[in-house]
């Protein structure tokens, strides 16, 4: 088995939204590949526009710079590849584009879903179909649980994330309360229940208010600031992030805000402003390594995403994919074995998975601290 190893990375880029139709493959995708007749794909799900188009431009970067690789490894291997299949993180869009990708007998793998809550309701479709899916980012903790064969991700769940937040914001910021806060999505609540069963009675508060429904977060400002709460954590989104972080400083909150994975992306400054400065995000993600970003400066293709939260996994995601139609497994079948089988090092660690898809042995989680209207290097939360 061959893969490509490097220093563990991931950095925070940003750049424009990507806008590509639902599943379709840009003309200018890295191909990999060449020295054979036979020409496959293999499919990225999740967010490419929208509010959270930002997760899918991070998404391809590593892809591409996988295909890249591929090509590189495997010269005489077939033809790959990348379709890009637009959800937009949303679990009502994603069967119709999870039966698109089914249907294409040229797909033999998927990076992806990208979230949570597209996972649960495309997994069973991909399950019965026999095609395989390796998750970058989609962190539910009972994703796992379900008995689907086809599902592996490569990124630590929440089960590693949400003590780990907890312990961030007892043992780093030093709050003794804490008000939680979800967007009653997959992802959030899942997160947010597994913040809160860590902290314990240090939980003064909780609210939920579901992602994208309202931009007037006044309601639960009030609960907030009535709570006397020392350090507020969401769980849910960028944008939703920035505008509960800005609201809480107008309205007069001095405490420590925190979020997770799904708000470490720019948008979450860019909504937030000033009110951003000081903030903590956690993810189960690392620092990037210059090997990497020199890879992703060396693409030719017009379109190659920028770096950003999960590039990196969504790479490792790609590239167990790849190395087994590289190796010579050409069927779905085949091809899921291979991934089942997998036990190799990739740049963000050591890919292996047991018997339910979990990577074995995940890495650690980090923070992020924003200053001076950026995030800086990530620490490891101990």
């Amino acid at each position: 088995m061959r893969a490509i190893k490097a220093s563990q990375l991931l950095v925070v880029g940003v750049a424009s939204a990507l806008v590509l139709s639902a599943c379709a493959a840009p003309a200018d995708t890295t191909e990999g590949g060449s020295g054979s007749t036979e020409s496959f794909s293999i499919a990225y799900q999740g967010p490419l526009t929208g509010a959270d188009a930002k997760y899918g431009e991070y998404a391809k970067a590593g892809i591409e710079i996988a295909l890249a690789d591929y090509a590189a490894a495997y010269p005489d291997g077939p033809t790959v590849t990348a379709i890009y299949s637009d959800s937009q993180g949303d679990p009502a869009q994603a069967p119709a584009l999870a039966a698109d990708l089914i249907n294409n007998a040229d797909v033999l793998g998927v990076v992806g879903p990208a979230f949570s809550g597209e996972t649960e309701a495309t997994e069973p479709a991909y399950s019965e179909a026999g095609l395989v899916t390796v998750s970058p980012s989609a962190t539910r903790v009972s994703l796992s649980e379900q008995g689907w064969s086809t599902f592996f991700r490569v990124v630590a769940n929440d089960g590693a994330q949400a003590p780990a937040a907890a312990k961030l914001l007892t043992d780093v910021v030093g709050a003794k309360t804490v008000f939680v806060i979800d967007d009653a999505s997959a992802y959030g609540v899942g997160l947010g229940d597994g913040i809160k069963d860590a902290l314990g009675d240090k939980v003064i508060g909780s609210d939920s208010v579901e992602k994208g429904s309202t931009t007037d977060f006044s309601a639960t400002v009030t609960k907030v600031t009535a709570s006397g709460a020392e350090a507020v954590y969401y769980a849910g989104y960028a944008t939703d992030a920035g505008l509960i972080q800005k609201q809480l400083t107008a309205a007069g909150f001095e405490g420590t805000y925190a979020s997770g994975d799904g708000s470490l992306e720019s948008t979450f400054i860019e909504t937030a402003g000033e009110a951003s400065e000081g903030a903590y995000l956690t993810a189960a993600a690392g620092a990037a390594g210059d090997d990497f970003v020199a890879k992703w400066d060396a693409l030719t293709v017009s379109d190659k995403g920028s770096i950003g939260v999960y590039s990196t996994e969504a790479y490792d995601a790609a590239w167990v994919i790849l190395s087994g139609i590289g190796e010579g497994n050409t069927t779905r079948e085949d091809v899921l074995a291979w991934v089942a089988g997998y036990d190799a090092e990739g740049i963000t660690k050591h890919i292996k998975f047991a018997d339910n898809g979990e990577i074995d042995g995940a890495g650690g989680v980090y923070y992020y601290l924003v200053k001076d209207g950026d995030f800086e290097a990530p620490v490891a939360i101990d």
